[in-house]
């Protein structure tokens, strides 16, 4: 069998390190009085957090990925990212329990922070790869001191506009550990409706990760599938999941955070 395949990039969770460490907490917004004299927390202008730190790590319990920090208490990613494995490695319909998944800060070796998930929105499709292969994760408190990214909802990618993704993925030639990375991509080949074809060096565990232009954080999509090898430095062909066709997917996502029930909302489609 070719040690090239279409695989998603996802990372087992047994290639992260498995030791723990005193973790510095980010605290809820509505609790900074509370921690003034936390000796934890350092006073401004002294910056917990830097611009990258809004791409993050997803912890689940079999896989890990990579996700976007787009709101204080909003996380995107992609969908296959936040559903169950069947015994045969294939990607299930079942969306994990948020209690199955953490949210790790800190692009370096070790996390400096986790963070609990509270819900889970994704639209019924794309869970295995491709077009709707984008979720976003809602957390259990709004972080305070890291900068969301900016998604472009507005208007669609370009066909020969450059696009770099990121994430924590490892290849399995890679000298270095599992740490936040910006991948070489390159101009966008062409459009589907769903989705981005480019080539770009991607490995396991980037998925989920956001792809913006290059120069800038502004996320037009998400990892999705790619043509791997192990060397983390080969650009190959890949399939990114679009953001801009999935609007109404944001809107609720915010609105769930907000306190609105899953039941008082219209369902999610794919589109035409």
């Amino acid at each position: 069998m070719s040690a090239r395949r279409l695989i998603a990039g996802l990372g087992l969770a047994a290639a992260a390190t498995g030791c723990w460490h005193a973790r510095v907490p980010v605290r809820p917004a509505a609790n900074l009085d509370d921690d003034a004299n936390n000796p934890r927390f350092f006073p401004p202008p002294i910056a917990l957090a830097v611009p990258e730190d809004a791409i993050v790590r997803l912890v689940g319990p079999v896989t890990t990925c990579s996700g976007t920090l787009i709101d204080e208490d909003l996380v995107l990613t992609a969908h296959h990212c936040v559903v169950d494995v069947g015994p045969d490695g294939a990607f299930t319909s079942r969306t994990l329990s948020p209690r199955e998944m953490r949210v790790e800060l800190g692009g370096d070796y070790l996390p400096w922070g986790d963070v609990s998930i509270k819900d889970i929105v994704t639209p019924p499709c794309g869970e295995r790869g491709g077009r709707g292969d984008v979720a976003i994760v809602i957390l259990s408190h709004r972080l305070v001191g890291i900068t969301p990214y900016t998604v472009r909802l507005d208007r669609a990618p370009r066909v020969g506009e450059t696009l770099d993704p990121a994430g924590f993925g490892r290849c399995s030639l890679s000298g270095d550990a599992i740490r936040r990375a910006v991948r070489e991509g390159g101009p966008v080949a062409s459009l589907q409706p769903g989705t981005i074809y480019m080539t770009a060096s991607i490995c396991p565990g980037d998925s989920g990760g956001p792809v913006f232009g290059r120069g800038g954080h502004e996320v037009v999509g998400v990892v999705s599938l790619s043509a791997m090898d192990a060397d983390e430095h080969t650009r190959n062909a890949s399939i990114m999941a679009r953001v801009d066709v999935f609007r109404p997917m944001f809107a609720q996502a915010r609105q769930i955070a907000d306190g609105v029930s899953h039941s008082e909302l219209p369902p999610l489609t794919c589109g035409n």
